[in-house]
């Protein structure tokens, strides 16, 4: 049997993410947000618009899940609903000026509690992990579900 030569990925992270938990949730306090309030914030991006279904599937929830989300959104003015013209059963969900105004400034907030997290790394290591953690993040839908 081979020798361990590192940490597993998930205990390596686990102490990572609860720290940047612990970071945003005061951020996300100030800014009236829930975790799942701003991840479709940032699901719907600078796109015009998603279906529910669509978005849903972007930012990895339910699509039954996020409905009580989209509603507090939408009371905030955080998001706009609209018929979807070519489905009257889909609706398409996209960013109010307001919402864009809140997204930015709660990512910005986010970020810089982050870059204390960051500040133990060199600079020139921080950009090797940010642009191997982006990497990581973006060729985990092409894994598919665990074994």
């Amino acid at each position: 049997m081979p020798e361990v030569q590192r940490p597993d990925l998930a205990a390596m992270l686990a102490p990572l993410g609860r720290v940047l938990i612990q970071a945003e949730l005061p951020v996300l306090e100030r800014n009236g947000l829930s975790m799942w309030g701003y991840a479709v914030l940032l699901g719907l991006g600078n796109e015009p618009v998603y279906t529910q279904a669509a978005l849903a599937k972007k930012i990895n929830a339910d699509k039954t899940r996020i409905i009580r989300v989209l509603d507090e959104l939408q009371e905030r003015g955080l998001i706009r609903r609209d018929p979807d013209p070519a489905d009257r059963r889909a609706r398409l969900v996209s960013l109010t000026a307001d919402g864009r105004t809140v997204r930015d400034r709660t990512q910005r907030e986010i970020q810089e509690q982050e870059e204390q997290v960051l500040s133990l790394l060199p600079a020139a290591d921080r950009k090797v992990f940010l642009r191997s953690l982006q990497r990581l993040s973006e060729g985990i839908p092409a894994l598919g579900e665990p074994a």
